[in-house]
């Protein structure tokens, strides 16, 4: 799954708009344009199509932090230059607030079953004897039923 697949999917499942998504990226001071954020979404094949870095989804999940809690007073975090899949789910369960029930009922909602404790090892730190590597399937699953949790019903 690529950044761009990820950013998709965020964008998708909380319905938001091109404005609210240049609102978020600025919200951890970056400035984009909507014709960049709409090259991000295109599909793979499209002669517009930009790969999203590491760091400008780090950006956005930054951003999206300080939309769904609140802007931290203070100097904002650093977004990092490289991203795995277990930072990803990390700052998506941040900005959501969610607690370990809450990740494991929205992984129920796509049909995944995970143990509390597998789901601990995701969190903790890659030096840690219990750490895992989440792996595209978990990251996958909890955007799927992020999407069906948030997703505005018509």
């Amino acid at each position: 799954m690529t950044n761009n697949d990820i950013l998709r999917r965020i964008r998708y499942a909380f319905d938001f708009s091109d404005p609210k998504m240049t609102a978020i990226f600025e919200l951890a001071d970056l400035k984009v344009t909507k014709e960049q954020i709409l090259n991000w979404l295109k599909k793979d094949d499209d002669p517009d199509y930009q790969e999203l870095s590491d760091n400008q989804l780090a950006i956005f999940l930054n951003g999206l932090i300080s939309e769904k809690r609140g802007k931290k007073d203070g100097p904002q975090p650093e977004p990092e230059q490289n991203l795995n899949n277990n930072i990803i789910f990390r700052k998506l369960k941040i900005a959501l607030d969610l607690k370990a029930e809450d990740v494991l009922e929205i992984l129920a909602l796509a049909d995944f079953e995970l143990s509390k404790h597998e789901l601990s090892a995701f969190f903790r730190k890659p030096g840690h004897k219990h750490f895992r590597e989440c792996k595209e399937q978990v990251l996958r699953n909890f955007l799927q039923g992020m999407q069906i949790k948030y997703r505005a019903k018509p």
